[in-house]
């Protein structure tokens, strides 16, 4: 049995639901997301919520169950809240700056990294060695930021690169003179 498939998907006010088949599409306040589920699984909307449950006991009907249920959640909470990552720049001269659409990085190469933001996400630079991403899909926000963290990955001697904010960098200790 599925822990996380049993609870039901809870739909706060201001977000309306709406099951077609197999395809499950949420609309709030941010925006409008739509997912379609595998036919494993069965989908329905209840009193408390959005529940899914396996069409039979199969490995893959069980496997799908949970996952299913955590995709409607992520829909649910997009467009009502929305989904953010937060990257640092650690390193000297490293920034990043906004350019009209454009993102634009200077992490130590010949050349300034342009990265161009896909519409449906919003990307910040508050600090020049801070950056936000934002959108209401949780799974292209952190494709952007791993995108985006790929450029200039740690290192673990110095740290320096572009690492997430809650990251920890394994640091290793460099060479001894004898």
């Amino acid at each position: 049995m599925s822990r996380i498939g049993k609870k039901p998907v809870t739909v706060p006010n201001g977000v309306t639901a709406k099951i077609d088949g197999q395809t499950v599409t949420v609309k709030g306040a941010k925006g409008e997301l739509s997912i379609t589920l595998v036919d494993d699984v069965t989908v329905g909307m209840g009193d408390d919520g959005i529940t899914v449950s396996p069409r039979d006991q199969s490995k893959r009907a069980r496997s799908m169950w949970g996952m299913s249920r955590t995709l409607i959640d992520n829909l649910v909470i997009g467009v009502s809240q929305g989904f953010s990552k937060t990257l640092e720049i650690n390193g000297v001269g490293y920034r990043a700056a906004m350019k009209g659409k454009d993102l634009q990085l200077n992490l130590g190469y010949s050349h300034d990294v342009v990265y161009s933001v896909p519409e449906d996400i919003q990307v910040q630079c508050p600090k020049p060695t801070e950056i936000v991403v934002s959108g209401i899909d949780a799974a292209k926000v952190g494709q952007v930021a791993a995108e985006i963290r790929r450029y200039r990955s740690p290192e673990p001697y110095k740290g320096k690169g572009v690492k997430y904010a809650n990251e920890f960098i394994f640091r290793k200790e460099g060479k001894k003179k004898k």
